[in-house]
């Protein structure tokens, strides 16, 4: 880092040397190393992004190695997140976006399965409510973002308000905007732009973000969609909206490149998770975490010496009890 009287010069990982305004290095953190991280200057291509992991990670024994290695993430993030309770400085927010069938349910549940559940929680964003659209559309995310010493999952996101709505144009002439047939790119644009604000500056007030786009391909959303129907057990996850939604891959497709490409920052990155197994995703998306938490160094609160004393002298009185 060079500080150069004028602004602050960063190169972070792969990602190409930028520059940023004064104080902004003491907002951002380095996100840990991934081929599948988004990079901040546009070039993300969608259609280069794999949908399967690396062909030596796939198979029978890669699943063991693959599930062995997640339940070691998960152990280390339970206790990483115990420290991150007790400092009481940063809360963690995890951004999950996908198409149907990826596994963001399970990957959630499978993350967080060794976590307490008072130090975390989970939200998901369905259609709005008249009340959330007499309101911008970050209002209502802004009531669920997690506390200092939390960390919040998003399974579905402010990211809608780019995505499922620009596929769905009524659903934008529905939130009752000072322009009501506002359209086109800058649109967009302009809700990247405010995202990306919003998130700089839940970053410069402790809130450490990390965004995953599950990158399912479509036939292997025809092959689970197919199993939900097929499976007795799994009917109950099949929705046949979701097929009307995948009659429109492309649209959303072109979204959500616009949308990466837009809003993957140094403060809030987005990775592009190989989502075609299942195994595979959980590991990567797990290690992220880990090493991201691992990253802030978080430590228990030290205690005074005068607090010492006294926890000693009450302590002479409990064991004597």
């Amino acid at each position: 880092m060079v500080d150069d009287g004028a602004c602050v010069r960063f190169a972070v990982g792969a990602w190409p040397r930028q520059r940023y305004p004064r104080g902004m290095a003491r907002i951002l953190f380095t996100p840990p190393t991934s081929e599948y991280q988004v990079p901040t200057d546009g070039s993300f291509r969608i259609r280069k992004a794999p949908t399967k992991p690396p062909k030596d990670m796939r198979g029978d024994d890669a699943k063991k190695e693959n599930q062995k290695a997640l339940k070691e993430h998960v152990k280390v993030i339970s206790e990483l997140q115990e420290r991150l309770y007790a400092a009481d400085r940063h809360s963690v927010l995890l951004v999950f976006q996908a198409m149907d069938a990826a596994g963001k349910d399970g990957t959630i549940r499978a993350l967080l399965s060794g976590v307490n559940p008072a130090g975390c929680n989970v939200q998901s964003f369905k259609s709005p409510s008249s009340k959330e659209l007499d309101h911008d559309f970050l209002w209502r995310v802004s009531q669920a973002l997690p506390e200092r010493g939390r960390i919040g999952v998003f399974n579905r996101s402010h990211y809608e308000e780019v995505l499922a709505v620009r596929v769905h144009p009524p659903y934008l002439e529905a939130q009752n905007l000072p322009t009501p047939k506002a359209s086109g790119a800058d649109v967009w644009k302009h809700r990247h732009e405010s995202i990306n604000e919003f998130e700089k500056h839940l970053a410069r007030n402790g809130t450490v973000i990390l965004k995953f786009f599950l990158n399912v391909s479509k036939e292997e959303q025809r092959v689970r969609l197919l199993a939900r129907i097929d499976e007795p057990d799994s009917n109950w996850k099949f929705d046949p909206r979701d097929l009307r939604e995948r009659a429109l891959w492309p649209q959303y497709m072109h979204a959500f490149e616009d949308t990466l490409r837009s809003t993957s920052t140094p403060w809030a990155p987005w990775y592009a998770i190989p989502a075609d197994d299942k195994a595979f995703m959980r590991r990567e998306i797990a290690r992220l975490v880990r090493e991201t938490m691992e990253g802030l160094k978080l430590k228990f609160p030290k205690v005074s010496s005068e607090q010492l004393a006294e926890m000693k002298r009450l302590r002479e009185v409990l064991a004597a009890e």
